[in-house]
């Protein structure tokens, strides 16, 4: 598979980018606490909570070694008004979620249920598989027994694709991925998907999905490296 990379213009090294921050929303100022305890789980680290009239604003960071830096970041606040308003309108506009459903709607729908990764998400890369099948486990443990995330999340999984014996017989013994019938567009990589409406983004402004990658070592090529069709 062809690879490639575009002339440079910009007067900025190729070495010297780091990925800074990202901003994230919560719809109320009640899903503030649950939202940020959801991300706390998830293993981003909480360095600030700031108390405002219109909900919390908190500051995550990837992992501790970002504490101090400026990349990073996950900054968690509560939906402005005037972007409530809009997401509202865009609403009520299309008929979300009545039996006059916009067509478009339903094909969103459709297309996500398809492929998590079709639209807006976040991906965090996970060190090593056993922390990545213990969030799951975590995650699904809550959702069945915890009454405020009940209802609230859905986990999607894609395994690898097959081909690595080495990597076939270990997801095949997995708690988690063993019974997984997605795949990965790649090899030596799995994927988990989150999504819940405790954050809120994409085009309907009804939930934020989470993607949780994890490559195995010592592969020239894997789901991050190039993408499979």
């Amino acid at each position: 598979m062809a690879t490639s990379a575009p002339d440079r213009t910009s007067p900025v090294s190729d070495t010297s980018l780091s990925l800074g921050h990202l901003a994230l929303h919560y719809a109320t100022p009640e899903d503030g606490p649950l939202a940020a305890r959801l991300l706390q789980v998830m293993g981003l680290v909480e360095t600030q909570v700031l108390p405002l009239r219109n909900g919390n604003f908190y500051r995550f960071v990837a992992n501790r070694n970002h504490f101090a830096r400026g990349d990073g970041i996950i900054y968690l606040s509560c939906l402005p008004e005037p972007q409530a308003r809009l997401i509202a309108a865009i609403h009520r506009a299309l008929h979300v979620g009545t039996d006059q459903e916009d067509e478009a709607v339903k094909d969103y729908r459709t297309m996500m249920a398809q492929d998590f990764e079709a639209s807006f998400h976040l991906g965090l890369l996970v060190p090593s598989l056993d922390e990545i099948e213990a969030l799951v486990l975590v995650l699904r443990d809550l959702e069945a027994n915890d009454p405020v995330f009940t209802g609230r999340l859905k986990i999607g999984i894609n395994r690898a694709r097959r081909g690595d014996a080495e990597i076939d017989a270990r997801l095949d013994r997995s708690p988690v991925f063993g019974s997984a019938t997605r795949y990965a567009y790649g090899t030596a990589g799995v994927q988990v998907f989150v999504e819940t409406d405790l954050v809120r983004s994409g085009q309907l402004g009804e939930s934020m999905i989470f993607e949780f990658d994890y490559i195995f070592p010592d592969r020239a090529s894997h789901i991050l490296s190039v993408v499979e069709l």
